[in-house]
């Protein structure tokens, strides 16, 4: 092989490694951007907002189950 083959042949392997380097970049940061997303709130629709509403909800179940153990002492 001549000089200019290899040449050819290394830069070949580098467009598309690079090529590849992109895409897999590309498809990393969509999803992180995807998860980040779901972990701040956004007015009731992500998953901070149900995980928020959710504790709300137990909080009070638990403050209501105190209060009856409280209020029916054996």
């Amino acid at each position: 092989m001549s000089a200019q083959d290899w040449a050819a042949f290394t830069l070949t392997v580098l467009s598309i490694a690079t090529a590849v380097g992109v895409g897999v970049r590309w498809v990393i940061k969509k999803y992180v951007i995807d998860i980040v997303s779901e972990l701040k709130p956004n007015s009731g629709s992500s998953m901070k907002d149900q995980v928020t509403r959710l504790e709300t909800k137990v909080d009070m179940l638990f403050e209501m189950f105190k209060e009856h153990l409280n209020n029916n002492k054996n």
